[in-house]
């Protein structure tokens, strides 16, 4: 559904509050440092609802039917969160909270068939939850640092995780299911195995999205200021671009034809070509950038302005900023939440 036309440069604060339904889609953000989720109208840029969650959130992700968000709680200092906060979107209240137990630091989440993914840098794994059985139903330990953001291939059969301090991105498969033996999976026999390959990336690798068509995995390299290029059927490298971004995240438009990166250390936002993998455009914002989301209508990407405390919304037509929403402290983690 097309959000109607966004009125340039507007800003609504905390002040305009007031209580409201949730829009049928709905801008997600997190407030880091005020520990709650904000639901935001796209069609209006305003704040309908703030919702508190646990400790230092910093992702996000929505089920298939929109309805409710998951947020992963990372803790902070010598307390590593274990939960994962989930939100009922249409009462805008929080629900029972996902208690991970020895899975500790939860980062990266992404929901996909009916399941939640996330990581759990504590314990350098990416984790699965059931909601329908309210279980976690597999686990994969990927033996590197910092195992940070996520995401699974349309098929559900290969999931993709960054692991910062290592350097590299982790390619996990599903194989064949495994036959009778000992040692082999519950109950000995029928459960998948999984093959991983560790590819070395540059330095700081965090923010990564897969191409509409599933064959690229861009990864940005935050300390290296450099964009690896995987192809995805060989596990390798095949191009490595200076960005000259301190990025942490990047997200590719829904029709694959542009990559925006952004920018810790500066106040533009690069859109590089995916084509020719050369510079399309840098983005002039009022802050530097941090997380990002792309709109699924194709017309709009989402920016948060950690330090401005507001998400900046960048019109993908003629990419310039559109419009600006002012939140509380610690703007991070975005979603959408479109609901069925």
């Amino acid at each position: 559904m097309k959000t109607r036309s966004l009125l340039p440069l507007i800003c609504f604060g905390a002040a305009a509050l007031q209580a409201a339904n949730t829009p049928a889609n709905a801008l997600l953000v997190l407030e880091k440092e005020q520990n709650t989720l904000v639901i935001v109208d796209p069609a209006r840029l305003m704040i309908v609802a703030r919702v508190p969650v646990g400790n230092n959130p910093h992702e996000v992700a929505v089920s298939d039917d929109g309805k409710t968000a998951y947020i992963s709680n990372y803790g902070g200092g010598d307390s590593a969160g274990a939960t994962i906060a989930v939100v009922d979107l249409t009462a805008q209240k929080p629900l029972a909270p996902i208690d991970l137990g020895a899975l500790r630091a939860p980062h990266g989440l992404v929901f996909a068939g009916g399941k939640l993914y996330f990581t759990a840098e504590g314990a350098k794994v990416v984790g699965r939850y059931d909601p329908s059985t309210q279980k976690i139903d597999w686990v994969m330990g990927t033996g590197q640092n910092r195992t940070h953001m996520v995401t699974v291939s349309q098929d559900l059969k290969t999931v993709f995780t960054s692991n910062v301090s290592s350097a590299t991105v982790s390619i996990i498969e599903q194989g064949a299911a495994q036959g009778p033996g000992p040692g082999r999976g519950p109950g000995g026999s029928g459960a998948p195995d999984w093959n991983i390959t560790n590819i070395a990336v540059g330095r700081g690798s965090e923010g990564f999205d897969l191409s509409p068509d599933g064959k690229e995995l861009w990864v940005a390299n935050a300390q290296d200021k450099t964009i690896s290029i995987i192809d995805v059927s060989s596990k390798k490298v095949v191009r490595t671009i200076p960005s000259t971004a301190a990025a942490n995240r990047l997200k590719i438009t829904p029709d694959g034809k542009y990559v925006f990166v952004s920018d810790l250390s500066g106040n533009d936002l690069l859109v590089v070509d995916a084509a020719t993998r050369q510079e399309h455009k840098r983005i002039t914002l009022p802050a530097s950038s941090e997380g990002l989301l792309m709109a699924p209508d194709g017309l709009h990407v989402y920016t948060t302005l950690n330090s401005r405390d507001a998400v900046a919304v960048i019109d993908l037509k003629t990419m310039t900023v559109a419009g600006e929403v002012k939140t509380g402290r610690g703007p991070d983690g975005l979603a959408w939440a479109a609901r069925k």
